[in-house]
């Protein structure tokens, strides 16, 4: 299978929606006038009568996320940009900037409409988003691998991993009130109807090379699911007579693909006058995908080659050899027809704990742990804020994050004068960037809405 594969999988779905998912802010999060904390905690809610959006920016989040970004791979010699793979870099000082995991993640959340209002004896949303995610990993054995050339030594080069959902979501949200019963309680839960545009997975689970001075062998395992309605695997014929998989077709892309449920669940307690604690549990439910097409090696898939060094004399030639050797090497089979797979979503967790300053009430603390529950693809970040409302219709928040995906300095400025609501703010601050203005770093995060409270 050719390598491109894994990109072409990931970033068609993400082509696909018109929007994409779980970005949503947490910078926003201890704002009393934030429009869309109910979507981390559906506990909490909004001091109002009712409120609308406008329609397509009420709340719209586009996020990166990784522990890796562009600065561990390019480097200065002689004025010129170069990458890791440059004869002039060598092996130590490469190996020495790359994670022993690597992990870039893409997203978006767009809100398409929402509605809030009060019934029921409580406050309620009712909202439609689009909804998608898009992460890979890669090991530092693979890039070991491909810098060192001629090393008589072993690669553990498995758990290449890559997954894509889209879909919309139709939701509806309470959060009710229990001060009669426990003083200070409010609980909150959200049910969300699922629409799916279109899921991948792809798992490398296993592949070790044994490096030697005269040739390479290795030994892969790996599947991949792509759950798209009429797509298909573009396929070549092996040397062996196989069917592999060379890039995937999606001009008769068409949705739904799948259909889901999923629920929120969310309390909050406030503690005296000052302390206020919060746990969420997000996004726990699945998609049954129909229409999935698999690929994969057919169990475990052995490879011999010579073509592993890189010559500085002729570095373009001699990576061109290699490359296909790698192609090669994560190769997988097209397997007919089609079928039905049922994938839970990556729920997250939400605990927080805010205090109130007692002799100036506009200020107040706040830390909040977000923690997703993803397996291949788990991460957390522990998130403390300072906020401040110097007058009533206009909140400012700061924090500062630390986590999975290294240190972060967020904002969000939400102005809320009668009758309009507008916030923007980013819980990953923009780093340093390249000479061609492209980010260095993995991490960054956008947040901007426009809402009519009433």
């Amino acid at each position: 299978m050719k390598i491109k594969f894994l990109g072409i999988a990931c970033v068609a779905l993400a082509t696909i929606a018109a929007g994409e998912a779980r970005a949503q802010s947490r910078s926003g999060y201890f704002l009393d006038s934030y429009s869309y904390n109910y979507q981390l905690n559906p506990a909490m809610s909004v001091d109002r009568k009712a409120d609308f959006s406008f329609p397509g920016l009420g709340n719209l989040n586009v996020g990166v996320n990784g522990n890796v970004g562009l600065k561990n791979f390019i480097y200065n010699r002689n004025g010129k940009t170069v990458t890791f793979l440059h004869p002039d870099v060598s092996a130590a000082e490469a190996m020495d900037n790359i994670k022993t995991n690597n992990r870039l993640g893409a997203s978006v959340r767009e809100g398409i409409m929402s509605v809030g209002f009060r019934a029921l004896g409580g406050y309620n949303h009712v909202s439609l988003n689009t909804v998608a995610n898009v992460q890979a990993r890669v090991p530092r054995d693979l890039f070991s691998f491909v810098k060192e050339g001629v090393s008589n030594r072993v690669y553990n080069i498995g758990n290449v991993d890559a997954r894509a959902d889209a879909y919309a979501e139709l939701a509806f949200q309470h959060s009710h009130s229990l001060d009669k019963l426990v003083e200070g309680l409010t609980v909150g839960a959200a049910v969300k109807l699922l629409v799916g545009v279109g899921g991948a997975d792809i798992n490398l689970r296993h592949a070790e090379a044994n490096l030697g001075y005269d040739q390479w062998t290795a030994s892969t395992e790996g599947v991949a699911y792509l759950s798209v309605k009429n797509a298909s695997w573009k396929t070549k014929v092996g040397d062996d007579g196989a069917t592999l998989v060379d890039g995937v077709n999606l001009d008769n892309f068409s949705a739904p693909s799948g259909y889901g449920v999923a629920f929120d669940l969310g309390a909050t307690y406030k503690f005296g006058s000052d302390f206020t604690f919060g746990l969420a549990f997000t996004d726990i439910g699945f998609i049954s995908w129909s229409n999935t097409i698999t690929a994969s090696t057919n169990g475990t898939h052995t490879f011999n080659s010579n073509n592993h060094v890189l010559d500085p004399d002729d570095f373009d030639s001699s990576w061109d050899k290699m490359r296909d050797d790698l192609e090669e090497l994560y190769r997988l089979q097209a397997h007919d027809g089609t079928s039905s797979r049922c994938r839970a979503l990556e729920a997250t967790m939400n605990a927080s704990v805010e205090y109130q300053l007692p002799v100036y009430r506009q200020v107040s603390f706040g830390l909040l742990n977000s923690t997703r529950i993803a397996s291949r693809f788990a991460w957390t970040d522990f998130r403390l804020s300072a906020n401040y409302k110097p007058v009533k219709w206009i909140g400012l928040a700061v924090n500062y994050g630390v986590g999975t995906f290294g240190d972060s300095f967020g904002w969000m400025v939400n102005i809320a004068p009668k009758g309009f609501n507008l916030f923007v703010g980013m819980d990953h601050t923009l780093g340093k960037l390249s000479k061609e203005y492209i980010p260095l770093g993995s991490n960054a995060q956008f947040s901007f809405g426009i809402n009519f409270p009433l």
